[in-house]
């Protein structure tokens, strides 16, 4: 393959990691990551190793599907211990940063009286000095925000830290990712390059447009040691040509889960990016990244949970895309980073952010930011939205997980953009509780009563029906369900037909077209045509 040109094959999984652990939001904003690194993974890893064989009959047992149970065999405990000295050793200012929000935490509880604070500046602990503004809240609660854009630029944004994996895959089971690093094995290729690098675009373009291995080897930095395994991902026959969408209509493409791909022959907006990429048989019909077009004018992200952001989609997308829609937020608020931010510092330079109710208008389309409630256990939360698109009097809506808690908000957006022809909705009602995802982020344990009635919920039927009522659509699809395959190392779903959301969408559906309207739960692919 010396000097012949080669194509990336479809099969080949590029998964960008943090420290050898799956690389989601939250472990890329300086703060988060912190707490996530300290919290999540170094007490993950001294669980196992303190009982490596009482994980392995944990994630053995469904009950404990998406707990922090490491999906690692015994025998390979010591591989694991590495991993765990490496991280003490390489994130230091890290693990001080996460000691240090603690200590402020306290001592903003014991010294925050409701007298002026600018006394307590002095005894914010030294890894947070001038990086934190201190504030009461309304009800005179002591309380501090980042000035996230400086934690990017200090000790606490550790780009070493960041590296890809490479493999050839023919399915979808991987381990979960918030509780299991991926290990060295003989058929992965392990680059120490971070998430910016421009080696990650010029491989993601070889998918359809060939390159010399000479050229994409001296990219990537590839050593002698690492080629025979680089070059098992190539081949030299092309891909299927991709054929552009020309035609009048609107198509919507559903991709799984959240990821809608919605076209004109002039423009195509892609929502919540997360694809099968993989192009090897399945049991489940599904389109890949052989379907998405050359270029990507707009995609759009409703909010920062795992499932919604994936890098292992965006990465390799990003030389397609001309403009990344983001909720607006400049909070400094630790369970509320940035995106915009986030997204720059990981090679996203087109990325602009929208604040509810706000447009943004191209040709003939419109896409407005919502109003998203719910699904977020109550914190104060502001980096989220839902999607309005309008392509001349057509008009389609994304309400992702939103969880309708006070129906009369979306009476009030009615009043400004109308009735709606399309829903998409996520019906996961029966969310992990707070602390699956953001108990890392807490100043202190919740008791379980309270963790339990705090859940990452969507909408049920009755909550779902609200927003039907509203908006009058003609056509109702229930989606962002996790059933795929490819969506359940991320999320850690499975479903049976008793699961709660399964009942409660049928619900929703078999109500919808008692009206005479057009409803669905989504799954695999789908693709339907529409009228401008």
């Amino acid at each position: 393959m010396k000097n012949i040109e080669v194509f990336l094959k479809p099969n080949v999984v590029m998964e960008p990691l943090i420290d050898r652990w799956y690389a989601w939001s939250h472990l890329i904003s300086p703060a988060t990551a912190a707490m996530n690194i300290a919290g999540r993974h170094l007490t993950i890893m001294e669980s196992y190793l303190m009982a490596p064989e009482l994980h392995a009959e944990a994630v053995l047992n469904p009950k404990l599907r998406g707990g922090p149970f490491m999906d690692i065999p015994v025998e390979r405990a010591e591989e694991v211990k590495v991993i765990y000295e490496d991280t003490l050793s390489r994130q230091q200012s890290v693990l001080g940063f996460s000691k240090a929000v603690n200590k402020l935490d306290k001592l903003l509880k014991a010294d925050a009286t409701g007298f002026a604070m600018e006394e307590l500046y002095a005894n914010v602990p030294e890894e947070l000095k001038g990086y934190v503004e201190l504030y009461y809240d309304r009800n005179n609660n002591g309380g501090f925000r980042f000035f996230e854009p400086l934690l990017y630029d200090s000790a606490y944004y550790n780009k070493s830290s960041q590296s890809m994996a490479f493999w050839i895959t023919d399915n979808d089971h991987r381990p979960f990712c918030l509780s299991t690093p991926r290990l060295n094995d003989e058929r992965t290729l392990n680059l120490e390059i971070p998430f910016d690098h421009a080696g990650i675009d010029e491989l993601a373009k070889m998918k359809r447009s060939p390159k010399s291995m000479e050229y994409i080897k001296e990219i990537l930095g590839i050593t002698e040691d690492q080629s025979a395994l680089f070059e098992t991902f190539f081949t030299t026959t092309p891909p299927p040509v991709y054929e552009k969408y020309t035609g009048d209509k609107i198509r919507m493409r559903y991709f799984g889960h959240a990821c809608i791909l919605v076209e004109t022959k002039d423009i195509s907006i892609l929502v919540d990016p997360l694809i099968s990429y993989y192009g090897y048989h399945s049991e489940v019909d599904h389109f890949s990244d052989e379907d998405l077009p050359d270029t990507i004018d707009y995609v759009l992200i409703t909010h920062n949970h795992q499932d919604h952001i994936l890098f292992e989609t965006l990465l390799p997308l990003r030389h397609k895309i001309k403009n990344i829609i983001v909720p607006n937020t400049c909070s400094g608020k630790l369970q509320d980073p940035d995106l915009k931010l986030m997204f720059n510092h990981i090679g996203f330079h087109n990325v602009t952010s929208i604040n509810e109710m706000e447009s943004i208008k191209f040709a003939d389309a419109v896409i407005t930011g919502m109003p998203f409630t719910g699904e977020h256990s109550d914190l104060n939360i502001l980096t989220k939205a839902c999607y309005f698109v309008q392509f001349g009097g057509f008009k389609i809506a994304f309400f992702a997980d939103s969880r309708i808690m006070e129906p009369q908000l979306y009476a009030h957006v009615q009043k400004k953009l109308g009735d709606i022809d399309v829903i998409f909705l996520g019906m996961e009602c029966d969310g992990a509780p707070l602390s699956w995802l953001y108990g890392q982020l807490l100043t202190q344990k919740l008791p379980r009563d309270q963790d339990n009635s705090r859940r990452l919920s969507g909408s049920d039927c009755k909550k779902g029906m609200s927003l039907v009522n509203i908006f009058n659509p003609k056509e109702v699809y229930v989606y962002a369900m996790g059933q795929e395959p490819w969506v359940e190392f991320i999320s850690s779903i499975k479903y049976t037909d008793e699961s709660n959301p399964i009942v409660q969408s049928n619900k929703l559906i078999e109500e919808c077209k008692s009206r005479g309207i057009v409803a669905e739960r989504l799954f695999g692919e789908r693709e339907i045509l529409y009228n401008k």
